[in-house]
């Protein structure tokens, strides 16, 4: 039986995007997301609230998206895979590093104003990892690509039997 290895996150911007290129020109851009969880404390009543950082890569077209259109502070949702790797520190301690693949990126609503992408109302467009070029159906879907798998763009509301 196979696993299941998915993550979806919503969550702000921690600092801008760092876009770079790899050796054979592939567009990659990094993200620090931070979600929030609230919740009382049933001891002492309060409202407590524990932020948790998450690193998500991007790649191909979609890193370029999120590098132009995205900020710090900017909200997204995320739809990935976890990725671990281990490196060696300078005193030669083995650490370990976990990521997330991005899939998907969506861009929420924003701080300072910031509502979308230019040109969109709401929401900035869904970048897309598999889905090539912006689809004909609401120009909100962007191609990602790099690293294969395909991504998944969902039938269409008419296509819907309820």
């Amino acid at each position: 039986m196979a696993g299941v290895n998915k993550v979806i996150l919503i969550g702000n911007l921690g600092r801008d995007p760092e876009l770079r290129y790899t050796q054979g020109g592939t567009p990659v851009c990094r993200l620090n997301i931070a979600t929030t969880r609230r919740y009382q404390n049933r001891q002492t009543n309060e409202m407590v609230e524990e932020t948790e950082w998450h690193r998500v890569t991007v790649w191909s077209k979609a890193a370029e998206h999120c590098n132009n259109y995205l900020s710090k502070g900017r909200q997204v949702y995320i739809e990935g895979r976890l990725r671990t790797s281990s490196y060696e520190d300078k005193d030669g301690v083995k650490k370990y590093s976990t990521e997330v693949i991005a899939d998907t990126v969506q861009f929420l609503g924003g701080r300072g104003g910031q509502e979308g992408a230019p040109g969109h109302e709401g929401g900035g467009p869904a970048l897309d990892r598999g889905a090539g070029e912006p689809s004909s159906g609401g120009g909100d879907s962007f191609g990602g690509g790099g690293g294969g798998g395909g991504g998944f763009s969902g039938p269409e509301d008419d296509d819907i039997p309820f």
